[in-house]
């Protein structure tokens, strides 16, 4: 079950207008002579926490990589704070160190014959910068990550955690335009992750930073970010903020990458403004609007995403006349916090995640309900 965390956004959430600050333009790039990225574009707002989301070789880090200027694209423009960094069309590209972003990897690249103040403030040593300032700069950013007592520690003596408090030290040492990061938190145990998950965000918001962050991790993002481009396959498969793309996904793949969702296929009764109607099984589903009709699947049904959090259930049918049925609960798996079901009902198999204050028993006849407004019409060209 994908949970939201403190500082997850709302409905009633509002953007707030940004100036573009990186700008990426029909980019293609080739990774040992196969296409990795195929004519993506997207803006970064300036300050902005910005997630590329996806499984592995779909592009995400090539994209990275490129905006950095670590990898030459093959085609396209990109453009930084309004300067162009790199353009096929008029043969522009400015080195790496002369774009003013610093990168953050998944390795930490901490130097182990280093101290924390060494590794930290090599970059500032490279720019020659006054000595009293680098010991300011580099003292002001342990401080902002909680590591300004090892500051003369030997990097040999820090744990994962730590080492990578370093490296976001070291970058943010710089005063870097943008800040780009490459699967920072994978080489973190699980618990230590969600810690340093709530660390990136406070450290994003004091600093105003513009950020771009890379993961296959759907619950980082969603913790993260301001919006996600979700990519597949070298191309942008939506993007949007994380809640917006959670409760509507616009395709099968895109349903079933981003938390736990039940795909029902059926025929489509009546498709309105006001929504549509599918006739799946024995049930009669009525899902939100959609302004275009979706992709139908091989077979001529259309789709529609349900998440196992929306269907409610009850040992009596509720008020009103649509969208309940009589089912029956099958299995029941008891996770602590949340409890899975998974039920028979005329639609055929449907997955429930409901909370331990209400149990229901393998077996027992219930009543499932799925709001009109949580059956999600979507493409089927993920299959």
């Amino acid at each position: 079950m994908l949970m939201h965390e403190a500082g997850a956004d709302t409905k009633e959430d509002s953007m707030p207008e940004r100036r573009v600050f990186i700008r990426v333009t029909n980019l293609e790039a080739s990774y040992h002579g196969k296409p990795a990225v195929r004519g993506i574009s997207f803006d970064v707002g300036e300050g902005e926490q910005l997630s590329l989301l996806g499984p592995s070789g779909c592009g995400k880090t090539t994209t990275l990589r490129c905006i950095a200027g670590l990898e030459k694209p093959t085609a396209g423009e990109i453009a930084i704070d309004g300067r162009i960094v790199y353009s096929a069309e008029h043969n522009i590209d400015v080195p790496s160190e002369r774009r003013m972003l610093s990168m953050v990897f998944q390795s930490y690249a901490i130097w182990p014959h280093m101290t924390v103040f060494e590794n930290v403030a090599y970059g500032l040593r490279v720019r020659r910068t006054h000595a009293e300032a680098v010991r300011a700069r580099v003292t002001e950013v342990l401080r902002m990550v909680g590591m300004e007592s090892y500051i003369d520690q030997p990097a040999t003596n820090l744990s994962g955690g730590q080492q990578q408090r370093v490296a976001l030290a070291r970058s943010y040492a710089s005063l870097p335009k943008a800040l780009l990061l490459d699967e920072p938190l994978s080489n973190l145990d699980a618990r230590l992750r969600v810690h340093m998950r709530q660390e990136l965000k406070r450290l994003q918001r004091e600093s105003r930073i513009t950020n771009l962050y890379v993961t296959h991790d759907q619950e980082e993002a969603m913790a993260l970010s301001d919006r996600i481009i979700v990519m597949r396959d070298g191309l942008i498969e939506q993007v949007g903020r994380p809640l917006e793309i959670y409760d509507t996904p616009r395709s099968r793949f895109v349903a079933d990458f981003i938390g736990a969702a039940n795909i029902l296929a059926g025929h489509a009764l009546e498709h309105r403004p006001s929504g549509a109607t599918l006739s799946v099984g024995g049930a009669r589903l009525a899902c939100a609007p959609r302004e275009d009709m979706p992709i139908p699947d091989a077979d001529g049904n259309y789709l529609a995403a349900v998440r196992t959090v929306y269907p409610e259930l009850r040992r009596e049918r509720g008020d009103g006349a649509d969208n309940w049925w009589p089912g029956t609960v099958r299995e029941r798996i008891l996770l602590g916090d949340i409890v899975n079901y998974v039920l028979e009902w005329p639609g055929g198999t449907l997955r429930v995640h409901g909370f331990p204050h209400t149990l229901f028993c393998e077996g027992e006849s219930v009543w499932v309900h799925i709001p009109a407004g949580r059956a999600i019409l979507i493409d089927a060209d993920g299959d």
